[in-house]
């Protein structure tokens, strides 16, 4: 390893060391604690091999996003169920020992909540829940119930070694449309100050009400819904311990190549 790439994952702990640990200060935020695995610069770089079960995500929450192992879907975490939306759009249940190389979980706990009204688009339904967020510095869990007059959503196939960078994958995605859909988004908002660990902004994927289909959101219309929110001033995260995440380069700014990813 380099000596620049030697510094780069103690300088990535430290920016966020006061947040990494389940126990200790965290520990009095109880189930106020975003769980993350791994980074999504990394995720970005091909860093696609699953390490962490699913058997363990799952008793860190009951809520929330991230991929598979070999970046094979969408996964959707509701009401404590986990759910993996493959490339063919339909959503399948999670065994305990699948793995993940990204994901973000938390316990879904409503802190307040948010009137949606004729949001057109993502950007406006992202600016109608911004005046409701407390702080530009926290992380929030973010969920929507109802019927949805549009929902783009995507899928990625699983990828083959030598992994592309994530950009090259979802070259290959299936693109769903969904109208007048009944069902809920789940996601995550992150300050900008996560950059290179979490995307900043709204992160959203989508299930249907039956369960069966959904992905990641590309674009959303909203009619009347209310956006539950639940705040999580706790952050802790889960890095592998060996592998191609021990020698990808995480010092550069990706964040032009995650906006263009993300829609």
């Amino acid at each position: 390893m380099t000596a620049k790439k030697s510094k780069t994952i103690p300088a990535l702990l430290s920016a966020i060391f006061l947040g990494l640990l389940l126990s200790g200060q965290c520990a009095a935020f109880e189930d106020d604690v975003l769980f993350q695995v791994s980074t999504i610069d990394a995720l970005m770089q091909g860093v696609f091999d699953g390490f962490y079960s699913f058997h363990d995500l799952m008793a860190q929450g009951d809520f929330g996003i991230g991929t598979f192992d070999a970046l094979d879907g969408e996964m959707v975490a509701l009401d404590g169920e986990y759910y993996q939306v493959k490339a063919d759009g339909v959503a399948y249940p999670v065994p305990g020992n699948m793995t993940a190389p990204f994901a973000a979980v938390t316990r879904f706990e409503v802190d307040q909540t948010a009137a949606l009204e004729n949001a057109s688009n993502f950007t406006e339904l992202a600016r109608q829940i911004d005046r409701h967020l407390p702080s530009p510095n926290a992380f929030y869990a973010l969920r929507i119930d109802g019927t949805f007059p549009y929902v783009r959503a995507r899928s990625v196939p699983a990828q083959e070694k030598p992994y592309p960078r994530l950009a090259e994958a979802v070259e290959d995605q299936s693109v769903f449309n969904f109208t007048n859909v009944t069902g809920s988004v789940v996601g995550v908002w992150a300050p900008d100050f996560a950059r290179g660990v979490n995307v900043p902004g709204y992160h959203l994927h989508f299930i249907t009400e039956d369960r069966k289909a959904g992905g990641h959101i590309l674009e959303i219309q909203v009619a009347n819904a209310t956006a539950q929110v639940d705040i999580t001033p706790g952050f802790a995260m889960q890095l592998p311990s060996s592998g191609d995440f021990y020698e990808v380069d995480l010092s550069g700014d990706m964040q032009e190549e995650l906006e263009r990813i993300e829609k």
